[in-house]
């Protein structure tokens, strides 16, 4: 006689309390997350099972709260977003006192290192320090795999109990490929499970024995690792520090008498971290850059009508009370620090605890892991060009001409991101391109940024060509050019790096306040003056910088933002 294969355990009902609006629009985030940030508005309503009126309402708050734009008919997750994940890895405080030890133990052994922690039967990244070479781990902050798939999870499984294994069969029963965790290749379909079942116990049973669990290839063939518990003072495991390698470095049976000894010693020095005062008193509860509640809830309300959702907003802004040095907090620590009403955040708290994004003991809520879903791996791997280009969208439409993003490369510049004009006169470029920066205005922009003695340096060895008859190539001229232009926060740059072409550029700087890119606008000379340029393209220019520092400041509080 044969079985039905088990399913997946359903979810329980809803409680009384829950709040409908912020439930449908959590299945909006999650389904625009799993397309890797990006669904079509049908897709979302055909995935959903949502009406299509309360899908655009859902999208038309989404965008209000800058975590969605719409392209198109497509809707797209935008970096705003990520201060959803930041506020749950703040509260953690994993990244922030354990991310420097795993940093330099990369370093160190110039292998990949990942710090994960257990999120139900899985495991999901939380930090990751990567080497980077044509085999590597390729997993970003906020990825979720499989528990039985990685090193990790044997350590995690070891607390589990029976309702957890039962609920770990089921979902192996229900999703036989892994289809359920986009990060991993899939599982083959004709693995057995039952061996499966005993191979990821004995694992289990074997890391209890040895302190630290081995992955031989269970994420992809030639990939390797090894995985150790970080504990805090009571004992009690809060993540899992690994080292991961590739076959062609190093085999699974040199791999732990290579790497067990450092690994040892950093987490000895991450239990010590742990255990250490908090830095300074919590920051305040208000997520950055929203006004004060109330009266910014009205106002959505007020010009969006009916296609702004006030209890929606209300519940993803209360995850956003959680942070560093406030990792626990209370009903009344909610409400005071989101300004809404103790009711009101109570429903909040309660809808968003039974969907999985909070667990209480009753009296105090905790972020739980799960918040990484909602769109943080792949918003953690925008580079700065992607983070720009919908801004130096908006930048040429609002001045119609073209606009560009370039890096500092050496002496010259290289740009990383363009959004051209349509003209009949118009400045032709494309990306990879390099010009001296000497001569340039994003150029200037970005050697002003430098310290005085490196900008000197770089000055005195770039072989300054004069490239047309304005080009200012005397280095005392330059020198004092570059200190107005740093005094002054934008460079005006007049037919010297080609006759006929005048642009004026603006610095983008990164969360430390360091000039990390630059971005101008490219004109031709004859169409105003200098001084009616400035007037006219300065503003805009200046704001599609800050809104672009906006998205590097969120995006790069945890994640390494890539400048190419």
């Amino acid at each position: 006689m044969t079985h039905p294969a088990p399913t997946a355990p359903a979810s329980p009902a809803p409680p009384p309390e829950a709040v409908g609006p912020l439930m449908r629009g959590l299945s909006v985030l999650r389904e625009l997350a799993a397309g890797a940030g990006r669904r079509s508005v049908g897709d979302l309503v055909r995935t959903t099972g949502l009406a299509r009126s309360t899908v655009d309402r859902v999208l038309s708050t989404l965008a209000r709260l800058g975590y969605v734009r719409t392209e198109g008919r497509d809707a797209v997750a935008a970096p705003r977003l990520l201060e959803l994940g930041n506020a749950y890895l703040a509260a953690s405080e994993l990244p922030d006192r354990l991310g420097p030890l795993a940093d330099r133990l990369a370093d160190e052994l110039d292998e990949s290192v990942s710090l994960a922690v257990p999120d139900g039967d899985g495991v999901r990244f939380v930090h990751q320090a990567t080497r980077r070479r044509a085999m590597s781990l390729a997993f970003r902050i906020g990825d979720l795999l499989p528990a039985e798939r990685g090193a990790p999870g044997a350590l995690f499984a070891d607390t589990w109990t029976a309702a957890d294994w039962r609920r770990w069969r089921s979902r192996r029963a229900a999703d036989p490929t892994d289809a359920g965790f986009p990060a991993v290749p899939p599982r083959p379909a004709d693995d057995d499970p039952a061996a499966a079942a005993a191979g990821f116990e004995a694992r289990v049973s074997a890391a209890r024995t040895a302190g630290w669990s081995l992955d031989d290839q269970l994420i992809e063939p030639g990939l390797v690792a090894v995985a150790v518990p970080v504990r805090d003072a009571a004992g009690h495991t809060v993540c899992a520090l690994s080292v991961v390698s590739h076959t062609s470095r190093l085999s699974a049976a040199e791999l732990p008498d290579a790497v067990l000894p450092r690994l040892r010693e950093t987490v000895a020095a991450m239990a010590d971290a742990l255990a250490a005062p908090a830095g300074g008193p919590p920051a305040p509860g208000t997520p950055a850059g929203h006004p004060p509640h109330a009266t910014w809830m009205r106002a959505s309300k007020q010009e969006l009508g009916p296609e702004f959702v006030e209890s929606l907003a209300r519940g993803l802004l209360t995850l956003t009370a959680f942070g560093a040095g406030r990792a626990e907090l209370p009903l009344t620590a909610v409400a005071e620090a989101t300004g809404l009403a103790r009711a009101t955040a109570r429903r909040a708290l309660i809808t968003l605890a039974h969907l999985g994004y909070l667990t209480t003991d009753g009296k105090l809520f905790r972020l739980t892991p799960q918040v990484l879903e909602l769109g943080f791996a792949h918003l953690s791997g925008l580079t700065l060009p992607a983070l720009a280009q919908p801004h130096l969208v908006a930048l040429v439409e609002r001045v119609h001409d073209s606009a560009s993003m370039a890096v500092l490369s050496g002496d010259e510049i290289q740009y990383v991101a363009r959004v051209p004009t349509v003209r009949i006169m118009s400045v032709n470029i494309t990306l990879g391109t390099r010009f001296p920066a000497y001569p340039t205005s994003m150029g200037r922009v970005l050697l002003a940024g430098l310290p005085p003695a490196e900008r000197s340096e770089r000055l005195a060895r770039t072989a300054r060509t004069p490239l047309t008859r304005h080009t200012v190539t005397d280095p005392e001229r330059l020198g004092a050019i570059l200190e107005q232009v740093r005094a002054d926060g934008y460079a005006l740059v007049d037919e010297e790096l080609e006759e006929g072409l005048r642009s004026l550029a603006v610095p983008v700087h990164d969360r430390t306040g360091r000039v990390v890119s630059a971005v101008n606008v490219s004109t031709h000379a004859g169409r105003c003056t200098p001084e009616e340029a400035r007037a006219a393209i300065l503003p805009a220019l200046r704001e599609a910088a800050t809104a672009i520092e906006a998205d590097l400041r969120v995006a790069g509080r945890y994640a390494r933002i890539a400048t190419l």
